[in-house]
This record gives C-alpha cells, sequence and structure tokens, in this order.
C-alpha cells in the first residue's frame, strides 16, 4: 500500500466529517427556503420565490411568487399547497430608527402581537390557473382583481435570467382597506398537509442560510428564533476559531450562517404611504434586490451576482415589465429542468471513516506484534 497516499486519506478525513457537520445546518436551509439557496427542493412547488406591494393609481398591486427556476411544461403539481399572504393592518410600526428605515423599511415594537387582519388564501390547479380564493378581512373583495399563471420571473439575479416562476397577482381597490389606512405589515406563507413549510417577509431574508429555522415559524415567534439562533452559531463560531485546523470553518460559518446584531427583528415586510414606495418600503417589480439589501448588510446574493453573471453587474430585469395588469412579464419558453443534484458526500466520509477504522486496527495489531516480539521472554533451556 502507498504510505502518502494512505496518509493523505487520513488526512481527508476529518475534513469530510466537519464539511457534513457544517453541511447539515446548510442542507437543511436549502431545502425549506427562498429564491437564491442552493437548488435542493424537497417541496419545490412550494417554493416562495418573491413577495411585492406597491401602489398603482388608486389600487394596491400584491404580487405574490412561487417554484423558482421554471421552464418545464404543464403540470406543476401545485394542486397540494395552500397559499396565503397575510396582513396585519393594527399593529403599531414606527419609523424613527434611521437603521430600521434602510433595512427593514421601520420598526415593529411588538412582533409577539402581530396578527392577520386580512388572509388571502390561494388554490391552484396543475396548470396554474386558479382553482378556488378566499379574501378576508376586506371590504367589496368582489372588486378585486386576480391573476393567476406563468411569468417572467423578476428577480434581478444571473441564475434566475430567462426563468418563470407560478404568480399570483391582486389588484385591491384602496377603499377595501378601512379608511385612512397608512400601514401595512405582510408576510407570505406556504402550507402542506396543514403545516407551514416556507415563509417570506422582507426581500432577501428567510433564503438565506442563517435563517433557514425561521421559514416554519409565524412572525410572532421569530424573534426568539433568533435569539436562540446567535447564541448557537456564536458558540460554532467561537469553538472552531479556537483551533488553528478549524479556522477555516469559522470563517464559514461566520459568514454563511452566524447571526449578527442587526438581525434581531421579526420577517415581515413593512409598507407605509408615509413615503414614497420602493425597497425597504415594500417593494416594486423594478427594484434591485441583490444591490438594496447588500448596502444595508446583507452582500452574498450581491457577490454571487458577480461570479455567475457578468460585470457590470445587470441591475435591470431581463425583460421589461408590462404596463398592464399583471405587470410582470410575458413569461420565457418553455425547455427541460437541469435535475436538482441527487448524489450525497455521505458515502464517501462512510467510506473514509471505514478506511480509517480498518487501518487504525492494522496499526494496533502491528504495534503489538512488535511489542510481544521484542519484548517476549526467551526460552527456557
Amino acid at each position: 500500500m502507498n504510505l502518502k497516499r494512505t496518509l493523505v486519506g487520513w488526512s481527508i478525513l476529518p475534513v469530510l466529517v466537519l464539511a457534513c457537520l457544517l453541511l447539515e445546518p446548510m442542507q437543511r436551509a436549502a431545502e425549506a427556503s427562498d429564491h437564491a439557496d442552493p437548488m435542493i427542493l424537497t417541496d419545490p412547488f412550494g417554493n416562495i420565490t418573491g413577495l411585492f406591494f406597491f401602489p398603482k393609481g388608486d389600487q394596491m398591486i400584491l404580487v405574490f411568487n412561487v417554484k423558482r427556476a421554471l421552464t418545464a411544461p404543464k403540470p406543476y403539481k401545485v394542486e397540494p399547497y395552500t397559499y396565503v399572504v397575510h396582513m396585519d393592518l393594527h399593529s403599531k410600526v414606527t419609523f424613527d430608527s434611521a437603521e430600521d428605515r434602510a433595512r427593514y423599511g421601520g420598526t415593529v415594537p411588538n412582533p409577539e402581537g402581530l396578527k392577520s387582519d386580512v388572509t388571502l388564501t390561494f388554490h391552484l390547479n396543475n396548470d396554474a390557473t386558479l382553482k378556488d380564493k378566499k379574501f378576508e378581512g376586506l371590504t367589496n373583495p368582489e372588486s378585486i382583481r386576480v391573476y393567476t399563471g406563468v411569468r417572467d420571473d423578476p428577480f434581478i439575479f444571473p441564475r434566475f435570467f430567462k426563468k418563470n416562476v407560478i404568480s399570483m397577482v391582486l389588484s385591491i381597490p384602496m377603499s377595501s382597506f378601512p379608511p385612512g389606512q397608512q400601514d401595512w405589515i405582510l408576510w407570505g406563507s406556504v402550507y402542506k398537509d396543514g403545516k407551514q413549510i416556507d415563509h417570506v417577509g422582507r426581500s432577501n431574508r428567510t433564503q438565506l442560510g442563517r435563517f433557514d429555522s425561521l421559514n416554519p415559524l409565524p412572525p410572532t415567534e421569530h424573534v426568539p428564533e433568533i435569539m436562540r439562533l446567535m447564541k448557537k452559531t456564536t458558540d460554532w463560531f467561537n469553538t472552531l476559531n479556537s483551533y488553528k485546523e478549524t479556522v477555516p470553518a469559522a470563517g464559514l460559518v461566520q459568514y454563511v450562517l452566524q447571526i449578527r446584531k442587526y438581525d434581531v427583528a421579526t420577517d415581515v415586510m413593512i409598507y407605509t404611504n408615509r413615503f414614497p414606495p420602493g425597497f425597504p418600503n415594500g417593494r416594486q417589480l423594478p427594484d434591485d434586490i441583490v444591490g438594496l439589501t447588500c448596502a444595508t448588510g446583507d452582500c452574498i446574493l450581491q457577490e454571487l451576482a458577480f461570479v455567475e453573471g457578468n460585470w457590470p453587474r445587470q441591475t435591470v430585469n431581463d425583460k421589461p415589465f408590462s404596463e398592464d395588469f399583471p405587470y410582470l412579464a410575458d413569461p420565457w419558453p418553455e425547455a427541460p429542468e437541469k435535475p436538482p443534484a441527487t448524489k450525497s458526500i455521505k458515502p464517501l466520509v462512510i467510506m473514509y471513516l471505514i478506511l480509517f477504522i480498518l487501518l487504525s486496527w492494522a496499526l494496533v495489531q502491528f504495534l503489538l506484534f512488535l511489542f510481544r516480539k521484542l519484548f517476549r521472554k526467551p526460552a527456557r533451556a
């Protein structure tokens, strides 16, 4: 056996084990979260890709998108899912903190008290047409204009150029809201078998790996969960950063998973008519979320845009938006979708672990043999 190759194999084993430990939480994030995560999803048609809310004349336009990187033809397997947009119209929002206004659009002082005053519920047929809807909490819901179907993905990000999404678009008359309504708190959820499987609030939030565990939770439970994550990921970083062999892994944890001090806020979208519309005050279709969120601390997507795209980074959609309802661009032609990665690193780790155990056993046996031979008492004559 080649000794050098064997020693290299031994040295790789701890790295692979550590990689599996670190990749496990990242894999959970990819399985349950939003738009630009690694392309591993257990429920791709339950994957939220965007929430938009902005005024248009005397209407409020709501866009709720699911299923990233869609190019395949029908059927779409959307019937098992319930798509819901929630609106809290009564909770207090403050705008005194410039930092919160820049990052979240405002401050929700009492996130534990959030409650849905409005729920907009959709079920879709497998051709993305509307199966049924239920609008609660709005006046004259029959006056709301509704569109469901396949449209161009409005996310300005190279990975999703020339791709489609399944869209649910509403044009809601301002008269459907309480008179004098100024502030809206919104979030979207997807449910399967009665359980929440995905969440969206402020754009480019729950799609980040460090927020994977927020996806099955309502906003009332986000802050305690974020505090728990802050302690756990800080402990991970401090432990890995204490040993020279794991300092690189500590850097990975810090960049991808560690909770920042400015993260302690429930994940919702805030819109107010006190200020001009546009992210983070709601979200309009042309908003360059990648650049806007990087300016306030979340730059992973911007770096990926430079890695995967061209320079200078594209800051407008790959298709012009429509001036007419439903405002999203027409869909791209159908094409075969790239199958998701199914190969796992775990068998490789198990193989190296077995090899390590066998080599360790062989080494122990060899040392025992030498010990017996060197220290064996000579036989009496």
